[in-house]
Order: C-alpha cells, then sequence, then structure tokens
C-alpha cells in the first residue's frame, strides 16, 4: 500500500485544510492511494507552549471567511484543548495498527474538534474514537508521539503540515499566509498545490 506522510498538529486549522483538500483531491482523481499517514509534530513542543484556543478562532475566523465557508461549522474555542497529546498519542496507535485505520482516526479526530466541537482531550470521546476503530491506546502513552516529533526534527521539518513524498517535501502546500498591516491574508497556493497533487498521485 502506497503511503504519504505528512507530519502535522491535530489543533493546526491550516493543517485540516490541506488534508482535507490532498483527500478531495484523491477522490476525484478516482483513487483510493497514496494513503496518508499522518505523523504528530506538536507544536507545543516547538513553541514551549500548547496552542493559544483564541488565536486558533482567529485563523479560523480567517480561513472561513477567506477561503473555506464550508469547514470549522461546529468549532468551538470553548472546547479547544489545552493539550493535543492524547489524541495524537491515539493517531500515532492507530497508524501502528494499520494505515487506512490511522488516516481514517486522524481525520476522525480532527472531525470531531474543528466540525462537531468536542474536547480531544475528554477520555470519552477519545474512547469512542479507539473503539470505533478498533484501536488499543494509553493517552498517557506519548512515546509515539515524542518518536514522530524527534523523526521530524532530524528530517527537518518546517512546520504544521509538512509532506514528505519519495525524494520530495511540500510545507503547506495548498496555503499562501502573509500578514499584511497586521492582518492575517490568506490565499490558495494552486500552482504549488496542483504541483504537489501531481508528484503524490502521479509520480
Amino acid at each position: 500500500m502506497q503511503t504519504l506522510e505528512v507530519f502535522a498538529e491535530i489543533g493546526c486549522p491550516f493543517a485540516y485544510v490541506g488534508l482535507r483538500r490532498f483527500a478531495s483531491r484523491r477522490t476525484e482523481a478516482g483513487l483510493h492511494e497514496p494513503v496518508l499517514r499522518v505523523r504528530a509534530w506538536p507544536l507545543e513542543f516547538v513553541n514551549g507552549e500548547p496552542l493559544d484556543a483564541e488565536f486558533v478562532a482567529e485563523e479560523i475566523e480567517q480561513l472561513r471567511s477567506q477561503i473555506a465557508p464550508d469547514l470549522f461549522r461546529g468549532f468551538d474555542a470553548a472546547t479547544f484543548p489545552g493539550t493535543s497529546l492524547p489524541a495524537m498519542a491515539l493517531a500515532a496507535a492507530a497508524n501502528s495498527k494499520d494505515p487506512l485505520v490511522g488516516e481514517a482516526v486522524s481525520f476522525e479526530i480532527r472531525d470531531r474538534l474543528f466540525e462537531q466541537g468536542q474536547d480531544v482531550t475528554d477520555p470519552a470521546v477519545l474512547a469512542a474514537i479507539a473503539t470505533e476503530y478498533g484501536v488499543e491506546f494509553d493517552p498517557t502513552d506519548t512515546g509515539g508521539v515524542v518518536a514522530d516529533y524527534e523523526e521530524g526534527v532530524s528530517r527537518g521539518v518546517e512546520g504544521s503540515p509538512h509532506y514528505f513524498t519519495g525524494g520530495n517535501s511540500f510545507f503547506c502546500p495548498a496555503l499562501v499566509l502573509e500578514r499584511i498591516d497586521g492582518k492575517l491574508a490568506i490565499r490558495t497556493d494552486t500552482a504549488g498545490f496542483d504541483m504537489f497533487i501531481e508528484n503524490c498521485l502521479h509520480p
């Protein structure tokens, strides 16, 4: 089975947009592969602190108003997780079980966070996902998360999301982010994303 590695933070809205767009383009092409292997890139390790819910809410507001009005419909800053590590531990366990399960769980976690407004640090939420996909995991066991992070550092991950395909790598290929007069401006990188998709789906 062909897989595509991507290092991403679960709470990163830009990664969520990119993952959804990749999956859509793969479906449009009538393909089922490559399967996404979404590996942990915990920004609380990178930044030394968890993501700020209000800051993420501002990013989401700009994403919805500028390029993705169909996403983030159920997002609730009040339930945004104070840490992404337990959810990443579940995703890492799912990846170890099977690539298809790993991809499905990675999307399920993000759907519950960004579309359903659920707290993905809630043990009941994580247990429900684990049961649905037949994954055994310990939310306190972050060994897989740390291993992903350390490998990402060694491979030069620039941020979330960063894809590795064959001999190439692509950092956030779906979007161009700029600050103009202090405000976040977002646009779709059509040419860059098309090149990325061509590299992934038609190597």
